[in-house]
């Protein structure tokens, strides 16, 4: 059996790093990029400087504040982050074809077989955290090993600007000191449930009695198991197809008009079939999402015949806001996204309209 070489690298601070980079005036201070701490802003990314008061991201940037009360907050800027993304990822291409985007930040390369002509996959992730610094300005950490679950966790060891390689005979070591929420999949959720019964560390996954695993975690039982042995036989995909696409947005003040509410949920349709058009796509459903003042949140779905028609798949849109409460309770998020594509070449001529609702 082969043994691949897969790399993982994931980008430091990636958002924060690209301000401080462009803005020497930032270097060295706690940084926040996000919105602003009066309205309900959320931290998007966090300097290490910030990280070390307990900034993280997807805080709300009010607490973030009362943690670290000289955070420099700069909103962020998606176009050059962008532009330094596609920095990063030419030069992953030019190791390998194997490149699985998996944000802007980070990605997973096999480099078993490679452009570079290399045998082994250290001196291919040393080269390319060299070369990311030398042609952006930019760190990143990454992780060595045979699949991609232990060359995510490898990645993160060391951060920042790290490098952690688990050789196939390093593996078992590696995994005995692992805690169970190490698992894919194995959020604190599931941790405390898991850890509730007993199960504290990857290992012991081994040796929990499947029913009670399959209690606990559902149809996740099979699969931490696997992965608790070190096994993932899951290939880098390159050019993965995108399952949804759309957008959302919390408002500084709660939206209490319908009519508003309408024109935000048309707007954000509108965001969502220009993504359509650009990649000649058509989508079966629309599914708007709407976040109530007290944080509780619904999701509302509708499915048809696959289109990109802008008139149609916008009242649709509209249309399940019916099926909620907006304007009777006041929102304070929204968001519109599409689902179950088609290329313009591949529709399903069979009628099978699904019933509107959830």
């Amino acid at each position: 059996m082969v043994v691949r070489r897969i790399i993982h690298v994931d980008m430091d601070a990636f958002y924060a790093s690209v301000e401080q980079r462009d803005d020497p005036s930032l270097r060295g201070k706690p940084l926040a990029v996000g919105g602003r701490p009066e309205g309900r802003g959320v931290v998007a990314a966090a300097s290490y400087e910030a990280r070390a008061f307990g900034v993280y991201s997807a805080m709300p940037m009010s607490k973030a504040i009362r943690l670290c009360p000289a955070l420099v907050i700069v909103r962020p800027d998606f176009a050059r982050y962008k532009a330094a993304s596609n920095a990063v990822f030419s030069i992953f291409r030019e190791v390998t074809p194997l490149v699985e985007p998996l944000s802007l930040d980070e990605a997973y390369l096999d480099v078993t077989d490679n452009a570079w002509g290399e045998t082994f996959a250290t001196p291919i992730a040393k080269r390319l955290k060299e070369r990311i610094r030398a042609d952006t300005g930019l760190t990143a950490s990454a992780g060595v090993a045979p699949n991609k679950f232990l060359a995510k966790i490898a990645s993160g060891w060391k951060k920042p600007d790290g490098l952690t390689v688990i050789s196939p005979d390093r593996v078992e070591p590696f995994l005995q000191q692992l805690p169970v929420d190490a698992l894919w999949g194995v959020g604190p959720v599931t941790a405390e449930k898991l850890r509730a019964r007993g199960i504290e560390r990857l290992v012991d996954v081994r040796a929990a009695d499947l029913q009670l695993l399959r209690d606990t975690v559902g149809s996740l039982a099979d699969w931490l198991r696997q992965l608790a042995h070190g096994v993932d036989d899951r290939a880098v995909t390159p050019n993965r197809e995108a399952k949804s696409s759309g957008s959302e947005n919390t408002y500084p003040e709660d939206l209490t008009d319908v009519a508003t509410i309408r024109t935000e949920i048309a707007d954000m349709a509108a965001h969502a079939i220009s993504w359509l058009e650009r990649r000649q796509m058509l989508a079966r459903t629309v599914t708007i999402k709407v976040r109530y003042a007290d944080f509780s949140t619904i999701t509302r779905s509708h499915s048809a015949l696959p289109t990109r028609d802008q008139a149609e798949l916008t009242a649709r849109a509209v249309g399940l806001l019916d099926k909620t409460e907006a304007g009777a309770r006041p929102v304070r998020l929204l968001g519109v996204s599409v689902h179950n594509f088609r290329g313009d070449h591949d529709v399903d001529e069979t009628p099978h309209r699904l019933p509107f609702g959830d």
